[in-house]
């Protein structure tokens, strides 16, 4: 084995450490992994927010026994494999094993920890953004048809897994129109990848007609919800702090791509950057989305960097340059990661609240971050809902019917009463089983002051209490109570059907 990989393998294995002790053991699963994992149990060619990919890994890892390790285990291997597409991409530039430690270093040391951190669809999204670049590398290197195939099946596997790779594609064309590149126009083949791309995400696309396009709605109410929140300035601060250890290697590839000689021929890179960040600016696009644009920029930032750094003083910025990485990313570990318990955090608010951490989508400055209080209290409110189950069951079918997906997520992943909980809130709308008759009803509802839960549904059942509730002080579901409705007077599933109905009417 040469030596360049097995220094390789020591950033594998330390990525891999990394991401499984960024977590520690007091905190569960965020409430959109509840999700995600449930779409596991709903095989289909697509749902109301994501296409269908990360449900086929939903099913591996309930086949390998729905463990947190292996929930886990996927992202940090797509931040792995990405770190090594990019060593590959090195390779390719005829880069120096310095300029493969400088990018790996970046790499490794970036807003990837986070991003691997959950199992959602953005850490296969950025291996899968990175791979298609590669991929456009092999082919200007070498002009072989294949890798234009190769490409579709990249960025068809990525558009069911996010449709947000539409957008590297929309910044790739009219960039390399730009530049001599544009001759790949006359490439019948170019055509025939296309044909290829869609025929890979065609069952997508009909399952998308078939439910009258609920992406559409979804990415209505995301930009009247959150996307129309976005402000322009902040997406340009978040661009400059997600490779932060990185950033003067990045500024480094965007000039060596209009001025080194041999990246002459890439050159069309650059422009794709500019028009994909100017198309989610145009579109208000989260910050986030942009982040599979950065590993390929410092690759070649990195080999840029390795050849100017050969000669006379300059070589002596060598270990500097591997070093800020470092020494960036080491006072951001206790912070930015759930890694310390939160009694730690509530009593050292000092520094969090500097950072800004302890601010929520609400504006206001809570004990916790909120993702770190969104993996608080989960099995708390499985374990309760699952003695009640118990208690109801014995009199009838119970049907337990969640405010949010959080809750219906995490009642499913840590039942042990087989319990299949649904709402009425994202994919579980369509999740309901209706076959049976229900005699009872367990109501999950987040806490409100207005709300009053006894005196609404109550008329409808022979016996209704508060059964229980989360008490942990710590989770965002905290005072999320536990309805328990015996005896229904009325059908049950008829009144299901029509809130179904009404919320479906909404799409």
């Amino acid at each position: 084995m040469k030596k360049s990989y097995l220094i390789l393998f020591f950033f594998i294995l330390v990525k891999f450490i990394l991401q499984y002790s960024l977590i520690s053991s007091e905190y569960e699963l965020h409430r959109d992994e509840y999700l995600h994992l449930d779409q596991g149990s709903h095989l289909a060619w697509g749902y109301l927010s994501i296409p269908p990919v990360n449900s086929w890994l939903a099913w591996l890892i309930k086949i390998l026994g729905g463990s947190v390790f292996w929930v886990k285990f996927f992202p940090a291997f797509f931040g792995a494999m990405t770190i090594v597409v990019v060593w590959k991409i090195i390779e390719e530039l005829q880069g120096s094993l310095y300029a493969k430690i400088l990018a790996s270093t970046g790499i490794l040391l970036s807003v990837l920890l986070r991003i691997n951190m959950l199992f959602q669809p953005t850490s296969l999204e950025i291996l899968l953004w990175t791979l298609i670049y590669y991929v456009l590398i092999l082919y200007f290197n070498s002009e072989k048809v294949k890798w234009l195939y190769i490409a579709a099946v990249i960025f068809g596997i990525g558009f069911l897994n996010k449709y947000n790779i539409v957008f590297s594609v929309l910044g790739i064309l009219p960039a390399i129109l730009l530049t001599k590149q544009r001759k790949i126009f006359a490439q019948p083949h170019l055509y025939g990848a296309g044909l290829v791309a869609l025929l890979i995400v065609f069952p997508n696309l009909l399952w998308q007609y078939h439910y009258d396009f609920p992406v559409v709605h979804h990415m209505k109410e995301l930009t009247e919800r959150q996307l129309v929140h976005v402000d322009r300035l902040d997406f340009f601060t978040s661009q400059l702090l997600f490779f932060i250890g990185s950033l003067l290697v990045i500024i480094a590839g965007f000039y060596a791509l209009l001025f080194y000689k041999p990246f002459e021929k890439f050159r069309s890179f650059f422009w794709m950057y500019v028009i994909t960040i100017a198309l989610f600016l145009f579109f208000r696009a989260k910050d986030y989305y942009a982040v599979g644009l950065y590993p390929v920029f410092i690759a070649f930032g990195s080999v840029f960097l390795a050849h100017t750094f050969e000669k006379g003083w300059k070589k002596f910025l060598k270990p500097f340059f591997i070093l800020l990485p470092v020494l960036l990313f080491l006072p951001l570990y206790t912070l930015a990661f759930p890694n310390k318990s939160p009694e730690y955090i509530i009593s050292h608010p000092e520094k969090y609240k500097k950072m800004g951490l302890l601010r929520w989508e609400d504006g206001k400055d809570h004990a916790l971050p909120q993702d770190f209080a969104d993996m608080q209290g989960w099995k708390e409110l499985a374990q309760k809902v699952d003695a009640e189950y118990s208690r109801l069951s014995e009199s009838g079918r119970t049907l337990v019917l969640c405010d949010n997906y959080g809750q219906a997520g995490a009642v499913n992943y840590y039942t042990r009463k087989g319990i299949r909980a649904v709402s009425f809130n994202a994919d579980y709308i369509n999740w309901f089983d209706l076959s049976e008759k229900y005699e009872n009803l367990i109501r999950v509802k987040e806490f409100s002051k207005e709300d009053d839960e006894l005196e609404e549904t109550g008329p409808y059942f022979e016996s209704s209490k508060a059964a229980d509730s989360i008490v942990n002080k710590f989770a965002r579901e905290k005072g999320t109570t536990i309805f328990s409705f015996k005896g229904a007077k009325v059908d049950i599933n008829q009144k299901i059907r029509e809130e179904i109905k009404e919320v479906k009417h909404g799409y």
